[in-house]
């Protein structure tokens, strides 16, 4: 099977309306608008959470990982560089997932490689996320620690980290 070729402007122009969109669902939680954006068929590869096919289990893997504490407390998901590769319709970026403030201007965030494949009229077929689990838990860990110490660590919080709390060999 032949995969359709796209331009370069295009790529460009679809991620940047993706990059977008993804920047509003952080603001608003509106996750429905980002999905919005794969096809209908979409295979989309958390090597965590395992993978998805189809709109519909995105979107209920999205609802909940952003629901709950880390994931309801980070803000944005900018893309700190990105890579257009033509001939394969993908686009290649580190992620950043910065964390709100603690409550005295800290930064705590984790990054991840997200590959996503181009299918023509805005879409993406396919999404692969690519990253360490043990970084995002030790940053949600520091960010708890952090306010902890500023007393701002809310109940929400507070519950996933006595549940989770200091892992073996975890960096502060």
């Amino acid at each position: 099977m032949t995969r359709p070729t796209f331009s370069r402007d295009e790529l460009v122009a679809a991620f940047a309306t993706f990059e977008q969109t993804v920047a509003r669902a952080g603001e608003t939680k509106d996750w429905d608008a980002w999905v919005e954006h794969y096809t209908d068929d979409v295979e989309y590869i958390e090597h965590a959470a395992g993978t998805m096919r189809g709109k519909d289990q995105v979107r209920t893997w999205i609802r909940a990982t952003m629901s709950v504490f880390p994931g309801s407390y980070m803000t944005a998901f900018p893309a700190r560089w990105t890579v257009i590769d033509e001939p394969t319709a993908r686009v290649i970026c580190e992620l950043d997932n910065p964390m709100r403030d603690p409550g005295d201007g800290t930064i705590i965030s984790a990054t991840n490689i997200s590959i996503v494949t181009y299918a023509g009229d805005g879409k993406w077929c396919r999404q692969e996320d690519v990253y360490n689990p043990l970084r995002f838990l030790n940053a949600a860990l520091k960010w708890c620690r952090k306010a902890e110490e500023l007393g701002t660590l809310d109940e929400e919080a507070a519950a996933w980290y006595r549940k989770h709390g200091q892992p073996a060999g975890a960096a502060s």
